[in-house]
């Protein structure tokens, strides 16, 4: 991918994939009602900053019109849509007001999510070693991403952008980006106090309500995925 945003910028593979968790106060509520547990209150009020994961660029990130595997181990892959953001600087010790500087342009992904895999058997809720963020995140295929990257100079907000998920006919998350918990702005800066941002890095901003966990509903073979961000474009592909 490349974009005009910062000449000469080309991201044949991201460096690293940053995945922003439970961003979305309806979707973490749905997750929560899901695992049979309390919603938590809003992070801002307890003091906390936002909290990422990362998937694996080389084998995680393909492009529009992919056909995605799904992976043998599990039976309930999951779909969320989510505005990404590409780095186009190097960046470090960010404030929020300056952030957004370091963004060479936007674009669509999906954080394909093994669902049945992310909590390993057998261990307690409290061990450090319960989650499996491998097989659960960075399985091959597990983020489609694109179509193309928007400059940054052509949006104008992106804490104000519609975005909607169908699979097959059925829309299935309908909402926008100013639902989220940690505003892009703020993911960014927390970021970049942890690690230095390098251009081709991309920061995945967190999924809204309406993914399969919460419906019980989950990918089967065959089925074609449409995410669509109001002025980034469309991303379609394809799972089997």
């Amino acid at each position: 991918m490349t974009t005009s945003a910062a000449p000469g910028l080309s991201v044949p593979a991201p460096g690293v994939i940053f995945c922003a968790g439970a961003n979305y106060a309806d979707h973490a509520a749905n997750m929560a009602r899901a695992l049979n547990r309390e919603p938590e209150p809003d992070p801002h009020a307890l003091g906390l900053k936002p909290w990422h994961f990362q998937k694996t660029p080389r084998s995680s990130v393909v492009g529009p019109g992919a056909v995605v595997r799904l992976p043998s181990y599990s039976a309930k892959v999951d779909w969320e849509i989510e505005l990404a953001a590409v780095i186009g600087m190097p960046a470090r010790n960010l404030s929020v007001e300056k952030a957004l500087d370091c963004v060479a342009g936007y674009t669509i992904a999906n954080d394909l999510s093994a669902r049945d895999c992310g909590r390993r058997p057998h261990l307690p809720d409290a061990s450090p070693f319960k989650y499996d963020w491998v097989g659960q995140k960075c399985f091959d295929g597990s983020c489609p991403l694109g179509p193309w990257i928007t400059p940054a100079s052509e949006i104008a907000d992106p804490q104000n952008l519609a975005m909607k998920l169908w699979v097959g006919d059925e829309l299935m998350q309908d909402s926008n980006t100013g639902k989220m918990i940690f505003n892009t702005a703020e993911q960014i800066a927390h970021l970049s106090t942890r690690v230095t941002l390098h251009p081709g890095d991309v920061v995945l901003t967190g999924t809204p309500a309406g993914t399969g966990n919460e419906r019980g509903r989950f990918l089967k073979s065959g089925e074609t995925l449409k995410l669509w961000i109001e002025a980034i474009g469309e991303l379609s592909h394809q799972v089997v």
